[in-house]
């Protein structure tokens, strides 16, 4: 019943959902899985990145890590912090070691920050648009 629904499982009748977009149904597992809706992706929000670390990479400076959930990130972008109130540039922004030209919901990246200190940062803080 993974791939192809089984002749030796007589019982199982298969599954079946019922949603706003519409009923899905099936009796195998791949059904189920294609029957997975992928969330929308918030980006013409404002921005909102929740941190969960903040590192200090010699030869690079401090990486505020997390995940975006609404807007978007790039470099050049102005962010402050809350609750702190601190407000500064991103330099750079990565995701698995590799630059991105920005970050949308769902992607966790690290982000390079400008005359910021690791002390001043902590997990918990938010990062948003300056405006």
């Amino acid at each position: 019943n993974m791939l192809e629904a089984s002749s030796n499982l007589p019982w199982y009748k298969g599954w079946a959902v019922e949603r706003k977009e519409g009923k899905a149904d099936g009796k195998t597992l791949i059904d189920a899985l294609d029957a997975i809706l992928p969330p929308s992706r918030p980006t013409e929000k404002p921005l909102r990145l929740p941190l969960q670390d903040v590192y200090k990479i010699g030869g690079i400076g401090t990486v505020p890590v997390g995940r975006v959930e609404t807007g978007v990130i790039k470099p050049g972008t102005v962010v402050t912090f809350a609750p702190c109130n601190l407000t500064t540039e991103v330099k750079s922004v990565e995701m698995h070691h590799e630059a991105l030209e920005e970050a949308v919901p769902g992607d966790n990246v690290g982000f390079n920050v400008k005359n910021v200190s690791v002390k001043e940062l902590r997990r918990g803080y938010v990062a948003g648009d300056s405006k």
